[in-house]
């Protein structure tokens, strides 16, 4: 049992897969390299302060 990453599989499927249709293999891969980008750099979370998750561990990094 695995919450979190079950929890990243739902908003992925929300999130990407059920909004489009792929040309390819090659256009899934590449929008799925786009969305984990987005979810990693561009995503603002309240429970991280309105940070994205690598603008987090970058500033809680930085402190310690």
């Amino acid at each position: 049992d695995n919450a979190v990453i079950e929890n990243f599989f739902g908003l992925l499927k929300s999130e990407l897969l059920y909004l489009q249709e792929f040309e390819s293999m090659a256009h899934f891969e590449q929008e799925l390299n786009d969305y984990i980008y987005y979810y990693n750099h561009k995503r603002m979370k309240e429970k991280l302060k309105d940070l994205s998750p690598v603008e987090y561990r970058t500033q809680v990094l930085a402190v310690a």
